[in-house]
């Protein structure tokens, strides 16, 4: 199946994966050839697409994800590849986060708050 991931800026990655591991807003999932059509929100998490010639790992602080029987496509907010991720740029993703998130009430401060809390588990991870 076909994985393309893309940033506002650019196109990250693009080749033929066997699997895509994915972080779901609702739990993570792997993708395979043939699965069912979907389209879901990520949550800050790792994306894994592997093939038999290679692997890579991404790390995504959001976005998007449609999955057709003939691939998968990830629109991402941010995209640091995972060799080159460190605590501190995630610690300061987190605390980007925390103040745009200060002016937000009720649901969408909640869920503000689940974001920041992935990204510190993912900087915590790091360290």
């Amino acid at each position: 199946m076909q994985f393309e991931l893309v940033s506002p800026e650019s196109r990250i990655a693009s080749f033929e994966a066997d699997s895509v591991e994915l972080p779901g807003s609702e739990g993570d999932m792997t993708v395979m050839a043939d699965h069912a059509s979907l389209v879901t929100t990520l949550r800050p998490g790792f994306i894994r697409a592997r093939s038999n010639l290679k692997t890579t790992e991404h790390i995504v602080t959001g976005g998007f994800v449609e999955v057709t029987a003939a691939g998968v496509s990830v629109l991402a907010e941010r995209v640091v590849p995972a060799a080159e991720a460190t605590a501190e740029v995630f610690k300061a993703i987190a605390e980007d986060e925390e103040k745009a998130a200060e002016p937000l009430v009720g649901a969408n401060r909640d869920a503000a708050e689940t974001r920041i809390a992935c990204l510190k588990a993912i900087s915590a991870g790091l360290s």
